[in-house]
């Protein structure tokens, strides 16, 4: 990611929406910078572009009430961790 890229990100604030309809967990992130949206079942894994541009493969589980967000691409790896807590989405 470019300095650029990362100056402005770090300025957004942006607002999480998590969805469940029937097996699929649906996760959109907008913001003024970038809107993203991946739709997935929790423990099957899946092809995510991310909001960098990165082509991963993806695996959401569902771990004592967080929702881990695991991306593989490259020979890396990156963990995202979401938890509801006080009413708050804690990422």
């Amino acid at each position: 990611v470019g300095f650029a890229t990362r100056q402005v990100a770090a300025f957004t604030k942006p607002t999480t929406i998590i969805e469940l309809n029937g097996d699929k967990v649906t996760v959109k992130t907008q913001s003024t910078f970038k809107n993203t949206e991946i739709t997935f079942k929790l423990g099957e894994e899946f092809d995510e572009t991310t909001a960098d541009d990165r082509h991963v493969k993806s695996l959401v589980t569902l771990d004592g009430g967080k929702l881990v967000h695991v991306q593989k691409w490259d020979g890396k790896e990156t963990s995202l961790v979401r938890e509801l807590k006080d009413g708050k989405l804690i990422l």
